[in-house]
């Protein structure tokens, strides 16, 4: 549950960072440009403090995929980003991708050399 929390974090912070990307207008506004690299440096942190309790796989997996599926929703509505068909099965495909990760069997397979 641990693992899952920090992994809740690290996207919220992700997203709040993306957001702010956008608002620094290529790092030219001081407020913004520093909470992307807060943002950014806070979601790695909270990222890396998950691989204690999940696997990379995984986590990466859900941090990657919700945060791109949460920042183009986002992108939509905040700032007009453009939405059509593909844009939405993209969404889609990305959660389903998601929630497969998270629900599938984990088989270990042996290295052989």
């Amino acid at each position: 549950m641990k693992g899952y929390i920090y992994l809740g974090i690290a996207i919220v912070t992700e997203i709040v960072a993306t957001m702010f990307l956008k608002l620094s207008e290529g790092f030219t506004v001081l407020v913004p440009s520093l909470i992307v690299i807060i943002g950014y440096g806070f979601s790695f942190y909270c990222l890396g403090k998950t691989l204690a309790f999940l696997p990379l796989s995984l986590a990466y997996a859900i941090w990657s995929g919700v945060g791109t599926a949460l920042t183009a929703i986002l992108g939509v509505l905040l700032f007009d980003d453009p939405v059509s068909f593909a844009v939405i099965v993209g969404i889609i495909l990305i959660i389903g991708g998601v929630v497969l990760l998270n629900y599938s069997p984990r088989v270990k397979v042996e290295k052989t050399i």
